[in-house]
């Protein structure tokens, strides 16, 4: 069959080739298409990921299938998507069931760390890592990845806000792309007043979605005001720091992006040295969902299928065989997918 593989560390090894079927026990699934991200670009420009034990990797973490026949209480035809990160057996994150928390980083991810992703016709899927897709979500089930991210994100920043009295009645979401936009859509479905900047003269999608957009390019973020949560989702590391400086008292500061550049940021000494003190602020990291992120997104985009189809559907706006994906790799303007198979 037909996978998408590369030698992480080598750039520009990315290829179509063929590899055996699947073999083993779990669900044999029919991969539908797969989701491109900055993640896929990284691994294929040889800055990141890492192989198995023959050299190579499976690319593709974003997964949406359809059961090829029955088994472990799934149904042929169903939709389904799957989990990336997988426990690492010994340690007390993953034996709680949040591998996105391991303590040893002996974990393994689909399609990025040292186990095979869903770029290819077939995979054989353990059934405790499938997330089932409800039919009205249809193939928007493809965002159920990215989506999960945001809702882990989300758990978190509540969690660490609601460590205290606090109230989260507005939120800036930093960048316009996938992941920005779906954290826009989760907030906005919990009645949050959102305002969501990226360097685009503007974003129908993000309109659409009931939240404020502004250009970075016409607009300085200071002066929005200040807010009970800044998600961070354009991997820019000056604003990731400019973030801290954003927040009301109490406020949470959330980095979903990553920018490995070698580089120095500014941050205002007063800014952490007493505001953040004084006013209780917090920042954090958030990376990968466990299983409930995962059906917590995809409950959010079966809400969204009804109330919010279209701009979810411009939100996909490249949808490539799986032979052409140097040129979902190059594509700027959206999430961007592989068709893998067409039934």
């Amino acid at each position: 069959m037909r996978a998408l593989i590369v030698e992480p560390g080598v750039a520009h090894s990315a290829r179509v080739d063929e590899i055996a079927d699947p073999e083993g026990d779990g669900v044999l699934v029919r991969v539908l298409e797969v989701g491109v991200c900055g993640t896929d670009r990284e691994i294929a420009e040889g800055l990141f990921g890492v192989a198995g034990g023959d050299g190579r990797l499976v690319l593709g973490h974003e997964m949406l299938g359809v059961v090829e026949r029955d088994g472990d209480d799934f149904a042929r035809g169903q939709l389904v998507s799957a989990t990336v990160r997988r426990s690492c057996g010994h340690c007390l994150a993953c034996a709680d069931g949040s591998p996105d928390s391991c303590l040893t980083g002996d974990y393994v991810e689909r399609g990025i760390t040292r186990l095979d992703g869903f770029a290819r016709e077939l995979v054989i899927e353990d059934p405790s890592q499938l997330v089932a897709i409800p039919a009205r979500v249809g193939r928007l089930g493809v965002l159920a990845e990215p989506t999960s991210i945001c809702a882990r994100a989300l758990r978190h920043a509540l969690a660490i806000g609601g460590r205290q009295p606090w109230q989260l009645q507005r939120a800036l979401v930093i960048g316009g792309g996938a992941v920005g936009t779906l954290t826009t859509l989760l907030l906005r479905q919990l009645g949050v007043e959102v305002w969501t900047a990226s360097l685009e003269p503007a974003n129908e999608i993000v309109d659409a979605l009931g939240a404020s957009y502004v250009s970075t390019e016409a607009t300085e973020l200071a002066d929005l005001g200040r807010f009970d949560l800044v998600v961070e989702a354009a991997g820019n590391a000056q604003l990731m720091a400019d973030a801290l400086g954003l927040l009301r008292r109490s406020g949470v500061a959330c980095l979903l992006g990553i920018d490995g550049r070698n580089q120095s940021v500014a941050l205002d000494g007063r800014t952490i040295g007493v505001d953040t003190v004084l006013e209780n602020r917090v920042l954090f990291g958030s990376v990968n969902a466990r299983l409930d992120d995962w059906r917590a997104g995809v409950e959010a985009l079966d809400r969204a299928a009804t109330t919010h189809r279209d701009a979810l559907e411009r939100l996909v706006a490249l949808r490539v065989p799986i032979d052409r994906f140097e040129d979902a790799f190059a594509f700027g303007g959206g999430k961007a997918t592989l068709i893998v198979s067409d039934t």
